[in-house]
């Protein structure tokens, strides 16, 4: 963990799942705890990446880039190939 302090949080579940988070971890030589916060950490990256795409497409939209890109004449090309 990159913090220097940390939280506990218990989780109640099933043993069917609690053997398949274990399996999975075992595969990758983590322990259950090392796999459940690896996953919920990767979760959470992916959430905020999407935000943060959406707010640029947002930005992006609003500020008329788009509209100016599609619009730009393309650049001329030479004739080699």
């Amino acid at each position: 963990m990159n913090s220097t302090t940390s939280k506990v949080l218990s989780l109640r579940m099933d043993g069917e799942l609690f053997d398949r988070l274990h399996t999975h971890a075992a595969k990758r030589g983590m322990s259950v705890q090392d796999y459940v916060v690896r996953a919920l950490v990767r979760d959470d990256f992916d959430e905020r990446l999407k935000t943060s795409v959406e707010e640029a497409e947002r930005f992006f939209d609003s500020a008329g880039v788009r509209r100016r890109l599609a619009t730009r004449p393309e650049p001329a090309r030479s004739g080699r190939a």
